[in-house]
């Protein structure tokens, strides 16, 4: 059994961070179960927003709009698909696929811009209650690293770390 000193879960910077969002995600998607709204996921939002905007796109268009891997759109129009919130088509060179929402999805869009305004005003609201708003901690992040990736700042840490050198 190891000493409770041996944990490096024990101490973490990373850890509330990623709690804090799960939280605020869990309040969020409270508010869409206390309105009715099941079988979706919070993670879907910006993605409906977005075809709902700008009409239907591409799984690479939309990747790019929403600043995210093709990949990881691609999986989350699957599930979005699995949920009935939109289709695919065969694009226009037989590789592509066009994503546009349902009819299911387009009853909802409504709703999920005015969650999407409440909850931007709801932040904006909590960093005026605080002495460092979120939003420029979020900069000021980017801005350190862009002097250094977080990944050169692992590898660095990492290559002092006598532990990792031994496999």
């Amino acid at each position: 059994m190891s000493r409770s000193t041996d944990d490096p879960t024990e101490q973490s910077r990373w850890r509330p961070v990623r709690l804090l969002q799960q939280a605020l995600d869990n309040e969020i998607a409270r508010v869409y179960a206390e309105a009715g709204i099941s079988g979706f996921k919070t993670s879907f939002v910006m993605e409906l927003l977005r075809l709902h905007a700008r009409g239907p796109m591409t799984i690479r268009e939309l990747a790019e709009s929403v600043q995210r891997t093709h990949s990881a759109v691609s999986q989350k129009v699957a599930a979005m698909r699995t949920a009935g919130l939109v289709r695919t088509t065969s694009g226009a060179d037989g590789r592509t696929k066009n994503v546009q929402l349902t009819a299911k999805a387009r009853r909802i869009v409504d709703q999920l811009a005015a969650e999407w305004r409440a909850t931007e005003a709801a932040i904006a609201e909590l960093e005026d209650e605080i002495p460092y708003p979120l939003s420029k901690v979020v900069t000021d992040i980017e801005k350190a690293l862009d002097r250094k990736s977080f990944h050169d700042r692992i590898a660095e840490k990492l290559a002092a770390d006598p532990t990792w050198q031994k496999s």
